[in-house]
């Protein structure tokens, strides 16, 4: 399989899974293509910003509300986790850097381990398994883990400090109610870990040792650009979108790819290179294409945990001297969920 040239400045290419590959090497500056008999990919700037105004998004087509075991969630509920992880994480950022870190090693797994401790403490057993990277294995593991952990009916000692999302599990009544609570804490909790390490490592394989006077901001900006974690919105069927586009039948379904706008020659100089200084001048809430985090008027919720984390993470990683290993020259990105380089070696420069 070719190398893409991923990035002009650190020379690292990467090795995309075979449909990534194919998705870019025949797709790149398309509008309107046919994925599947009934399923069309977009990756079109203007187009993808009218499919996206014409309807919200529905409780199937955002995980967070999707229903636990039939049980549905409501935005209440929804709002209530959010909310929770959200505090947990801005505790986490108040505290000072640690002076002592080892942060080497098998990247994005040391950093998902940082962040997790970071971020969620070093509780019980049962709640840390449940941000535990092998979990997303087998949707059967995720759910042996929830159940043997809201079966455990004695509470944690108060002496170890809870987060804000393993109070709300251990404030559930019933065995059920505990069940759908742990499962929830998997639902948030675990990507703001996966979704940091990931973009972080990203970052490193693309960039790494930065230049001094670069911001954070424009790495995580660039290395989201070129490699973005979440690199498709998908939106089900709807008669609503042949009204956009007569192209979209009213049974397809439509794959909307920042993967392929965040490369669009029309939308971007040198394209396929690494230059976090091209965010001088552009504005990410803004410019055509660029969706990392979904489209303007329905962004991620995990936005403004996920960018804050990431640049902490960066202030680590550059005040250590850490880089990518030498003897480690290609990076390879698999399809298996997010977007991440997989198994960077990450050394002290």
């Amino acid at each position: 399989m070719p190398e893409r040239p991923a990035t002009a400045r650190a020379g690292r290419p990467v090795r995309f899974a075979p449909r990534i590959d194919a998705l870019l090497a025949r797709h790149t500056g398309a509008d309107l293509f046919r994925l599947e008999p009934d399923t069309v990919g977009v990756a079109g700037a203007d187009l993808m910003d009218a499919l996206l105004r014409s309807r919200p998004a529905n409780a199937e087509e955002r995980p967070t509300f999707k229903p636990v075991r039939s049980r549905s969630v409501s935005r209440t509920d929804a709002s209530t986790y959010m909310q929770a992880v959200s505090s947990d994480v801005r505790r986490a950022l108040q505290r000072p850097l640690e002076d002592a870190v080892d942060l080497t090693g098998p990247w994005p797994q040391v950093p998902h381990a940082y962040l997790r401790d970071l971020v969620f403490g070093r509780e019980r057993l049962r709640f840390r398994v449940l941000v535990d990277r092998r979990l997303e294995l087998t949707p059967k593991l995720t759910w042996s883990a929830v159940t043997s952990g809201a079966a455990l009916l004695r509470a944690p000692g108060r002496e170890a400090p809870l987060s804000k999302l393993a109070s709300l599990v251990l404030d559930s009544a019933t065995y059920q109610d505990r069940r759908y609570a742990m499962y929830l804490y998997r639902r948030v909790a675990a990507p703001v870990c996966f979704t940091v390490a990931a973009l972080v490592t990203n970052a490193l394989w693309l960039g790494a040792p930065f230049g001094d006077s670069t911001p954070n901001r424009h790495i995580v900006h660039e290395a989201l650009r070129l490699l973005p974690v979440s690199w498709n919105i998908l939106r089900m069927a709807s008669p609503g979108f042949t009204a956009v586009d007569r192209r979209i039948g009213p049974c397809d379904d439509v794959l909307l790819l920042p993967l392929l706008s965040h490369r669009d020659p029309k939308l971007w100089d040198e394209p396929d290179a690494f230059l976090p200084e091209r965010w001088d001048g552009l504005d990410p809430d803004t410019h055509p294409g660029y969706l990392p985090f979904g489209h303007t008027n329905e962004r991620c919720w995990g936005r403004h945990m996920v960018m804050p984390l990431a640049e902490r993470l960066l202030d680590l990683v550059r005040r250590d001297g850490l880089t990518v290993s030498q003897g480690q020259t290609v990076g390879r990105v698999e399809l298996d969920g997010l977007m991440e380089v997989a198994e960077v070696r990450v050394v002290r420069g």
